[in-house]
């Protein structure tokens, strides 16, 4: 399953919500430095999901606040 995620790296206050059902606003306290922000994204994407971070792919968007990532399917 793919999903879109809007990331806002270097936030006060952590945030992570759905808008769509397969769209998600992310706001991490890390820097988007040293890849640092797409690994809390990341973690913060497993943790709502209830699946490891190394089961979740960036597909699209290493570099840019959108990103597009790769979920194992629910079963």
């Amino acid at each position: 399953m793919y999903i879109r995620v809007s990331v806002s790296a270097g936030a006060k206050k952590e945030v992570f919500k759905q808008v769509k059902s397969d769209s998600f606003l992310a706001a991490v306290k890390d820097p988007p430095e040293q890849n640092r922000a797409n690994k809390r994204v990341l973690e913060l994407v497993a943790t709502h999901f209830g699946i490891l971070p190394k089961q979740i792919r960036i597909v699209s968007g290493h570099h840019s606040p959108g990103k597009i990532l790769s979920i194992p399917d629910k079963k």
